[in-house]
C-alpha cells in the first residue's frame, strides 16, 4: 500500500470513517496509469478529495482543532509562532460581527468576559450558531451568489414581489442547518425531486433570479440568455468554474470545450419561469388578499371601463402586439397550439407571462397618434384619449395596492412536460448559428461519469441527474468550493484566493491539505454547514490577536500563513445594522416582504417608459416607520437603485453572481458617515441611549459610548481627547446660538428630565457622531 493511501486510511480511521481500501488502491493505480499515458495529471481541483493525515507539530498545545495543525505546520516551516489569543472583549465583538453580522451589546460582552468556565467560548459559539441572526448573516452571503433582487433590472426594472419568499427560504435553511447537499438539490431541482413541496418549489427561485427584460422582442434569444445566466451561475457558484468562457469558444485555460458548455446548459433546456403559483394562505397572504380586495373594489368601475374599450379591439391589438416580435419568435407565436414544439411552448408561455392589457393599449396609441393617414383612426384616437384619462384616474388609487407583498410564488418548473427543446453548440455563442446537437453531459475534464436521467411524467428529470452528480461525495469541486467560501468569509482570503475560479487561471490553494481536510470532513459530517462553521470558530487560528508583528510582516507581508488574525473592514450591511443596534433602533423581525427605508431627497425615484400613463415610483418609502429600521437584508433590492448607504460600502451587485465583496477605501464612505442625515439621526438616538444608561456623569457617558460601539473602555488618551472635544464643541455651539439662527441638535429618546443643558447635550451629540465616524467602528479586529 502506497504512503499516501496509508495516510488516507489513518486519517479516515481517526475521523471514525470507513473506507474501501481496495477501491482506493485501485483508484490510485488508475490515476497513475492515466498520468503516465497522458504525460500529466489532471488539474488539482479535479482530483478526488483526499483525507490528509493530521500533521505533527512542535507547538501542539496551541492546536485546539486539526485546522490549527495544518496552519501551524506551515508557520513552523517559516520559523514563525502564531499570535496569542485576542483579549476577550475583542474576541466577542469579532465573533458577533462574523457570525451574526451585528455588534454585541455591552451586557453580552461583559457576560463573556466574566465567564471563567472552561467551555465559555464554546458555549458562546453554540449560542450564536443557534441564533436566528446566524441565518440572516449566512443568508446574505448566499444571496450575493444567487444574484438576489426584488426587481428584474433592465430599463423597466419591474417589481418582483414574490422573490422575498426565496430570501426567507435561504435564511431558514441556514438556521435549520439544512445539509448543503439538500440545499443545492432543492434550488436546482426541487420541483422534480419533491413535487408538491411548496418550500422546494420556492427554492427553485435560485434559478429565477436572472435579470430579465420583459420588453425583449426576441423571445428565442431571451430564452438563450436566461439559460446562459443559469448555467454560468451554477458553474461559478457550485463548481467554482468559469464555464462561461466556453460559450463562444473552447476555454482558453481549462479543458472545458464549447460542447461541454452546451451539454451542461442542456440540463436546463426545458425550464420556464412561473410567477403565479398560489402560496399557502398565511397571515401575509391573507393581508394581501384583503388589501387587494379593497383596491379592486375601489377601482372596479375604472378597470371595467378600460377593459370594455380594450375588448373592442382585443384580437386586433393582440395580433399587433405579437407582430412586434422578431421573426423566429413570430414563427412560434402564430403556430397552432397542436403543432407546438417544446421550443414553441416556451416562447408562447413567455409571451403569455409578459403580456398585459397595457401592452395591448399600445395599439390604440399607435392608431390614435399616427401621423400616417393610412394608420390613423379617429374613433380609436378617441378611445385612446379616454384610455389615457382612465389610466391616470386609476393611478390615483395606487396607494391602496399592496406595496411589496404578494400571494404567489415565483419558481422554475418544466410546465408539466418532459419533452425537451434541442440544445446545440453555437458558433461563436450566437444562438442563430447552431452547429451539432448535444445531450446533457458533465464536463469531461472533471469526470467520466455519465448522467443517469430518468424522465418524469411532468418533467425531463435532467436537473435531478445534474444535482445527483453535483452533490455526490465523489464530486471534488462542490465541497471544496463551499468550504473555501466559508474560510474566505472568516479570514478575508480563501485557501484558494479566487473563490469562484478553481481552474488553471485561478490561484492554487495555499494549503491544499487543509482544504481537503475541511472538504472531506464537511461531506462526512453530512454536509452540515454549522459544524463547518463551529470547527473554524473553535480553532486557535481564528482566536488569534490581530496586533501587528514586525517579524510576521517581514516573513509573510500578505499574512497568507495567518500568524496574525486578519483585520477586516465591515461589509455594508454590518456597518448599517451595527449602527442601528448601537442606536437601539434595530427591528429584529425575521423575514417577510422587503421594505423601503427612506432615500435621500436628491435621488430621483421616478421612471418613464415613454408612456403618458406610466410614471410609477421606483421607491415607495414604507409607511410603517419600524420598517425603516429592519436589517439591511430586508431592504428592497432594486437593481437600478442600490440603497445609498450600502452602495458606499461595496454592497453586492445583483446583476450576476457576486463572489466576493470588494473592500475599498474612498472619500464617499467618509462623506456618507459624516453627512448622512439618517446616520446623524442614529447618532442622536445613540446619545440619548447613553445618557439614559450612564446617567449625567460625562466620564461615564464616554465609557458607555465605547462599550456600545467598540466593546471596550477608552484609554486615558482617548478619554482626555474626547473631554477636550466636548469642551471646545460646547463653546462653538454657545457662540453660534447667540445669533439666534443656529438650530441645536439634542439627543433623542431621553427619559424624563434628562435634558438639563441642551447646549452641552448638543455638543455630546457631536462627540457621539465623531466617534461613529472613527475608523475602529467600521472594522473588526
Amino acid at each position: 500500500m502506497k504512503k499516501k493511501l496509508y495516510l488516507a486510511v489513518v486519517c479516515a480511521l481517526a475521523a471514525g470513517m470507513t473506507l474501501d481500501v481496495q477501491a482506493l488502491d485501485d483508484q490510485d493505480s488508475k490515476s497513475e496509469v492515466k498520468t503516465q499515458k497522458s504525460g500529466k495529471s489532471k488539474l488539482w481541483s479535479y482530483q478526488p478529495v483526499k483525507h490528509p493525515a493530521i500533521p505533527s507539530v512542535n507547538n501542539d498545545e496551541w492546536a485546539k482543532t486539526p485546522i490549527d495543525t495544518f496552519i501551524l505546520e506551515q508557520l513552523e516551516k517559516k520559523g514563525l509562532d502564531p499570535s496569542p489569543e485576542a483579549d476577550r472583549s475583542t474576541l466577542v465583538r469579532r465573533i458577533y460581527l462574523d457570525v451574526l453580522g451585528v455588534i454585541p451589546t455591552p451586557e453580552e460582552v461583559q457576560a463573556f468576559v466574566e465567564d471563567d468556565s472552561d467551555d465559555a467560548y464554546e458555549q458562546l459559539v453554540d449560542r450564536l450558531l443557534a441564533s436566528p441572526k446566524y441565518g440572516e448573516r449566512q443568508g446574505r452571503k448566499w444571496l450575493d451568489l444567487a444574484r438576489y433582487a426584488d426587481s428584474s433590472g433592465f430599463q423597466n426594472d419591474s417589481d418582483r414581489l414574490n422573490m422575498w419568499r426565496y430570501r426567507d427560504y435561504v435564511i431558514n435553511s441556514f438556521n435549520q442547518d439544512k445539509p448543503y447537499s439538500r440545499f443545492i438539490q432543492e434550488q436546482l431541482a426541487g420541483d422534480e425531486l419533491w413535487p408538491g413541496d411548496e418550500l422546494a418549489l420556492i427554492a427553485t427561485g435560485f434559478m429565477a433570479q436572472f435579470p430579465d427584460n420583459s420588453n425583449s422582442r426576441d423571445l428565442v434569444q431571451r430564452r438563450y440568455q436566461i439559460t446562459t445566466d443559469i448555467t454560468d451561475t451554477v458553474g461559478k457558484v457550485v463548481l467554482g468554474q468559469t464555464v462561461e468562457c466556453a460559450r463562444c469558444h473552447n476555454h482558453k485555460f481549462d479543458k472545458i470545450s464549447q460542447k461541454d458548455y452546451f451539454s451542461l446548459q442542456s440540463f436546463f433546456a426545458n425550464i420556464s419561469a412561473v410567477d403565479n403559483i398560489p402560496a399557502t394562505k398565511g397571515e401575509i397572504e391573507k393581508d394581501w388578499d384583503q388589501q387587494r380586495a379593497k383596491y379592486d373594489e375601489a377601482t372596479k368601475d375604472i378597470r371595467s371601463k378600460i377593459k370594455a374599450i380594450v375588448d373592442t379591439q382585443r384580437e386586433t391589438a393582440l395580433k399587433y402586439h405579437k407582430e412586434r416580435y422578431l421573426t423566429d419568435s413570430r414563427e412560434a407565436i402564430f403556430k397552432p397550439k397542436d403543432q407546438w414544439t417544446p421550443l414553441d411552448r416556451w416562447v408562447n408561455h413567455r409571451l403569455t407571462n409578459v403580456t398585459t392589457d397595457r401592452d395591448l393599449m399600445t395599439y390604440f396609441q399607435y392608431r390614435g397618434e399616427s401621423t400616417d393617414p393610412k394608420s390613423y383612426d379617429k374613433k380609436i384616437a378617441e378611445q385612446w384619449e379616454e384610455l389615457e384619462k382612465l389610466s391616470k384616474e386609476l393611478k390615483k388609487w395606487d396607494d391602496l395596492k399592496p406595496a411589496t407583498s404578494s400571494s404567489s410564488i415565483s419558481a422554475i418548473t418544466e410546465l408539466g412536460y418532459n419533452d425537451v427543446p434541442p440544445t446545440f453548440v453555437l458558433a461563436g455563442g450566437d444562438h442563430e448559428n447552431p452547429l451539432e446537437e448535444v445531450q446533457p453531459a458533465f464536463p469531461a475534464a472533471i469526470t467520466d461519469e455519465k448522467p443517469d436521467i430518468k424522465p418524469l411524467n411532468f418533467s425531463s428529470g435532467r436537473r435531478s441527474a445534474l444535482v445527483k452528480w453535483l452533490t455526490s461525495a465523489s464530486n471534488p469541486l462542490t465541497p471544496r468550493v463551499y468550504v473555501n467560501r466559508v474560510w474566505d468569509q472568516y479570514f478575508g482570503r480563501g485557501i484558494v484566493e479566487t473563490v469562484s475560479d478553481f481552474g488553471k487561471a485561478g490561484q492554487k490553494p495555499s494549503n491544499p491539505e487543509l482544504l481537503d481536510y475541511l472538504a472531506s470532513k464537511f461531506v462526512n459530517d453530512g454536509w452540515s454547514i454549522k459544524k463547518l462553521h463551529k470547527e473554524i470558530l473553535l480553532s486557535s487560528v481564528y482566536r488569534q490577536s490581530s496586533e501587528y508583528r514586525e517579524e510576521v510582516n517581514q516573513t509573510d507581508p500578505e499574512n497568507k500563513l495567518l500568524a496574525v488574525f486578519p483585520r477586516q473592514r465591515l461589509e455594508a450591511e454590518q456597518v448599517r445594522d451595527s449602527l442601528l443596534v448601537a442606536a437601539g433602533k434595530l427591528e429584529d423581525k425575521i423575514g417577510g416582504p422587503s421594505v423601503y427605508p427612506p432615500l435621500p431627497g436628491a435621488i430621483n425615484v421616478k421612471y418613464d417608459v415613454g408612456n403618458a400613463v406610466n410614471n410609477d415610483p421606483f421607491w415607495k418609502t414604507s409607511k410603517d416607520s419600524k420598517d425603516h429600521n429592519r436589517r439591511s437584508l430586508y431592504i428592497f433590492t432594486r437593481r437600478s437603485i442600490p440603497y445609498p448607504i450600502l452602495e458606499s460600502f461595496n454592497m453586492a451587485s445583483p446583476q450576476e453572481a457576486h463572489s466576493k465583496r470588494e473592500i475599498t477605501t474612498s472619500p464617499l464612505q467618509a462623506l456618507t458617515l459624516f453627512n448622512s442625515e439618517i446616520i446623524f439621526d442614529w447618532s442622536k438616538a445613540l446619545a440619548g441611549r447613553i445618557i439614559n444608561e450612564a446617567g449625567s456623569d460625562e466620564s461615564d457617558q464616554i465609557d458607555r459610548l465605547y462599550q456600545i460601539l467598540l466593546a471596550r473602555n477608552p484609554d486615558e488618551g482617548e478619554k482626555e481627547a474626547l473631554q477636550g472635544f466636548l469642551e471646545d464643541q460646547s463653546k462653538i455651539i454657545q457662540e453660534k446660538t447667540t445669533s439666534g439662527k443656529f438650530e441645536v441638535n439634542v439627543p433623542t429618546g431621553l427619559n424624563d428630565n434628562q435634558l438639563t443643558n441642551p447646549l452641552r447635550a448638543a455638543a455630546f451629540v457631536d462627540l457621539v457622531h465623531a466617534v461613529v465616524n472613527s475608523n475602529e467602528v467600521i472594522y473588526r479586529f
